[in-house]
């Protein structure tokens, strides 16, 4: 028997892809898609950053697992085929076919045995054109080992052998035999001789396509004129400390005028979900007069800062991208 593993919900996983695509930072991506960063990463690091094709443009042709989850339960309650159809919105047929297929050899049926069974049933492995054309192969090799390019390869592969259809070779076909080592064919060390040195593939977005994460945010230039000159207290800036494999964290916020240093405790997590309430109930117990404003960079763990705003009477700003000097002395204590 297949044993299940997450990398089968192809539903999950081509939804992480989608947002990872669009711009989305991998903890983003992952939380979309209903998982953790820690399983985003292993897709990513699995697939040598190049999106899987296996369960894209299904349009609902294929069973997901949800739906084989609740073919599973419905057999539990007793329920017949053409109830279970109704329940899940599939034809009588498939709901047929599905138990008849995946069912176990016992007799039983489950959602993930019968997904795992699909899934390898599914597969249609086509060996790759480098892998089975010894000459083509060495060359294009021979090529990167030259520091070309893939796309000059290509080119210089039309331009010798048009005449050669087994010597032809598309720059994406180059990419995914370096980077997707199911696909076969060249080494995986040649991912240093890319003018990259990547050895993992990165999405190419363009300069403003990343998403950003947090909604209408108020950028640091409009802070007060009196946050800056440290004259009158109550002007904070904030920023988390991530713990070594990124398992913790801590919020830490420093008041500009005296130096003074508040920490939050996030045991369960800083997830935007865990960190808004806990810098809420943090402020709270700082004097009304204390609560000026506070700066914080553009991290996703402030996607909810205006349920901060509204709870703490608290301006909040955020500072450029890639702007660490706009919240110097957070960054400064931090360090320390």
């Amino acid at each position: 028997m297949v044993r299940f593993t997450a990398v089968m919900d192809t539903a999950r996983v081509q939804e992480f892809w989608e947002g990872y695509q669009d711009g989305e930072f991998i903890t983003d991506a992952a939380s979309a898609a209903g998982t953790y960063r820690k399983q985003g990463a292993r897709w990513v690091a699995a697939a040598g950053g190049v999106r899987p094709r296996r369960g894209r443009n299904l349009k609902g042709r294929c069973l997901t697992l949800a739906e084989r989850e609740d073919i599973a339960l419905a057999r539990a309650e007793g329920l017949g085929v053409r109830a279970i159809a109704t329940r899940i919105g599939r034809a009588a047929s498939t709901v047929s076919r599905e138990l008849s297929r995946n069912a176990a050899p016992e007799g039983g049926y489950r959602a993930t045995a019968a997904h795992a069974a699909a899934y390898v049933r599914a597969a249609r492995p086509k060996p790759s054109k480098l892998a089975t054309c010894t000459e083509l192969r060495e060359r294009v090799q021979e090529d990167l080992d030259r520091k070309y390019s893939p796309e000059q390869i290509s080119g210089r592969l039309r331009e010798e052998f048009g005449d050669r259809a087994e010597m032809q070779v598309s720059t994406e076909t180059i990419y995914q035999a370096i980077y997707v080592q199911t696909r076969g064919g060249l080494r995986r060390d040649l991912a240093r001789c890319l003018r990259t040195g990547r050895a993992v593939r990165v999405p190419n977005r363009q300069a403003n396509q990343r998403r950003n994460r947090i909604k209408d945010m108020v950028n640091v230039v409009e802070r007060p004129a009196e946050a800056d000159d440290r004259a009158v207290p109550g002007h904070w800036e904030g920023d988390l400390i991530i713990g070594r494999g990124n398992l913790s964290a801590i919020g830490t916020l420093v008041e500009r005028a005296t130096g003074y240093v508040a920490l939050v405790h996030l045991p369960d997590g800083y997830k935007p979900e865990q960190v808004a309430p806990a810098l809420t109930a943090k402020v709270q117990q700082l004097p009304q007069s204390l609560r000026r404003s506070l700066t914080w960079d553009q991290g996703g763990e402030m996607r909810d800062w205006k349920q901060v705003q509204m709870a703490t009477d608290m301006d909040i700003y955020f500072c450029d991208p890639h702007a660490p000097w706009q919240r110097a002395t957070n960054e400064n204590t931090n360090g320390l």
